[in-house]
């Protein structure tokens, strides 16, 4: 499985429906699922995003999906980092010469 932080801003739209955060979160987190992956952590914050998610997918391919779908809602815009795990990171450095 690939990690992937999810940096979030809310649009307009996202705005003025604020009350079904909630909801839209579950439901963004059940297709990920549906999709072979899985939300870590999800949080509203404070600051130059509104919120960030950690997931989980399969592969690119699989979250390129999910953010597209995300995106076509129009209810956020996101800035998507791939995360590497200290053993990910370990097995790259092993490769260098």
């Amino acid at each position: 499985m690939s990690t992937y932080v999810i940096l979030m801003n809310l649009t307009e739209q996202g705005v003025k429906g604020i009350k079904d955060a909630p909801a839209r979160i579950e439901h963004a987190a059940r297709g990920l699922e549906a999709a072979g992956g899985r939300m870590l952590a999800f949080y509203t914050v404070m600051g130059a995003y509104d919120y960030v998610a950690v997931v989980e997918t399969p592969n690119d391919q699989v979250a390129l999906a999910q953010l597209l779908a995300l995106g076509m809602a129009g209810n956020v815009r996101t800035t998507t980092l791939r995360a590497f795990t200290v053993e990910e990171l370990a097995g790259v450095l092993k490769k260098l010469p």
